[in-house]
């Protein structure tokens, strides 16, 4: 008989079982901390176009509040269910904690497929779904904060920030309640691009580590490191942009109608421009038609990068996984059986859970800056320059030199709240990376950097407990 295939959210508790083993915690604790606090199953109508009315079927989740507030995007998509937000509201409470972020996890879903509903009808029912969370204090900017997530972006975040602040009149705070708006609604600079870039930042730490790259058989560095991308939504967009950018040949893109080879390496953009034209990736000039988007996974590679959805690399398929390191841009790609058979292959599997966290990392810049009411730099920027100028006629006077033009603009730059989201994001990344492999490194039994990665979210969320002397 064989053995039934685990939820999503069972595939997140045994990654959790299998690191709490190596954590000091009383079980009580760690059942705490496993558990999600809040459900909140809801059903609203909406009045369609046609004149139909149509029942919604809705969640959000708070998995925990050790941290306030909450944090976790809303995803619109017909395969939601109360067991997939459930799983994504933990990974994000784990996620937050791993990158020092100060929120507990959340995550909400509508289940519906945005492509069948009309630009009014999404407004319709993003609107009604703000409003039922505020009936029930489920949203606030010191309670929960959605995002963006699978089939949402700055549309319906704008959406969710008007409906809560006419609902709160007078919450002079009530930027804050959603992260993920356009610029002219309190967005910050650089939210587009974040989550993609945090995943470059966290392979290119990965890669700049001579011992791990020894034991996978690489050498350091990302460049000439051959890239597979499988996605090229936002994410799996941005992620091969900047290994393309740092040097690196994005050998294969890979999406849903199917996926495109070239070993000369594909410029992601001109893939996206011949897809946006002929409504496909397959014929891009100069590349191979792989048309089982799926056998793009098992091409051979160093880097496989999975950023569509979940469980795409499991038990079966596993074992044909030629990359030598994996870096799960996605949420959940890889199985526990997929990761049983990367251990036992020494195949590296960079987790979800940290190296997707760009995304909340600047959307955790963004709320402050909704908090503190004035953009990154303001303040300072002008005051750097002319202090840079000062310092630079200084060093001329005294050596009698003069710089050259371009490095002129360099020294004198002051920094622009984009140049600071994403500095304050490359430090995040690279500090996340290195505690969890020291984690790892130091802790012989600790079998893979997932477990790893598990072993610092518990350590962290648990002695926030202890500190809020909820547990003795």
């Amino acid at each position: 008989m064989s053995q039934q295939p685990y939820s999503f959210f069972q595939s997140v508790e045994r990654s959790f079982n299998k690191a709490a083993a190596f954590t000091r915690f009383d079980p009580g604790i760690l059942e705490q901390i496993k558990a999600c606090n809040s459900v909140y199953q809801m059903r609203f109508p909406v009045k369609l176009d046609s004149g139909e009315i149509e029942v919604i079927e809705a969640y959000r989740v708070q998995h925990s509040q050790h941290k306030s507030p909450c944090k976790g995007g809303i995803r619109f998509s017909d395969e939601v269910n109360q067991d997939e937000v459930m799983a994504l509201a933990a990974l994000m409470t784990y996620k937050c904690a791993i990158v020092n972020v100060p929120f507990g996890g959340a995550k909400g879903g509508i289940k519906i497929n945005p492509r069948n509903y009309s630009a009014y009808e999404l407004e319709k029912i993003t609107r009604r779904y703000t409003a039922e969370l505020v009936k029930k204090n489920f949203i606030g900017p010191g309670i929960d904060v959605p995002a963006p997530d699978y089939g949402t972006g700055e549309r319906e975040m704008s959406w969710i920030v008007d409906t809560y602040a006419s609902l709160k009149p007078g919450d002079i705070d009530a930027a804050g309640c959603v992260t993920g708006k356009p610029i002219t609604q309190g967005g910050v600079r650089g939210r587009k691009e974040a989550t993609g870039l945090g995943v470059f930042f966290g392979i290119r730490e990965v890669c700049n580590m001579p011992d791990v790259m020894k034991k996978q058989g690489l050498t350091t560095g990302i460049v000439g490191k051959r890239v597979i991308v499988q996605g090229i939504g936002n994410v799996g967009y941005h992620t091969a942009k900047f290994f393309r950018e740092a040097g690196a040949l994005v050998i294969a893109l890979a999406e849903y109608e199917g996926a495109i080879f070239n070993a000369e390496g594909l410029n992601e953009e001109e893939v996206f421009q011949h897809r946006k034209s002929t409504g496909s990736i397959l014929n891009f000039p100069g590349a191979t038609n792989i048309e089982n988007t799926a056998e793009a996974l098992e091409l051979d590679c160093d880097i496989l990068i999975p950023a569509a959805l979940e469980n795409v690399i499991n038990g079966e398929n596993a074992p044909r996984i030629k990359a030598k390191v994996i870096g799960e841009a996605a949420n959940g790609p890889c199985t526990p059986e997929a990761d049983e058979e990367f251990i036992r292959r020494g195949i590296l599997c960079v987790p979800d859970m940290y190296l997707n966290a760009g995304g909340v990392t600047v959307s955790y810049f963004e709320w402050l800056k909704n908090l503190s009411h004035v953009r990154y730099g303001r303040l300072e920027k002008r005051f750097t320059e002319n202090m840079n100028t000062h310092i630079l006629s200084q060093m001329e006077s005294l050596t009698g030199k003069k710089v050259n033009e371009a490095d002129r603009k360099l020294i004198q730059h002051g920094a622009e709240e984009i140049e600071l989201v994403h500095s304050g994001l490359e430090e995040t990344m690279i500090t996340a990376t290195r505690e969890i492999v020291a984690i790892w490194q130091n802790h012989p039994d600790i079998p893979d950097m997932r477990t790893a990665a598990y072993v610092s979210a518990i350590n962290k969320v648990a002695t926030s407990y202890a500190e809020l002397g909820i547990f003795p």
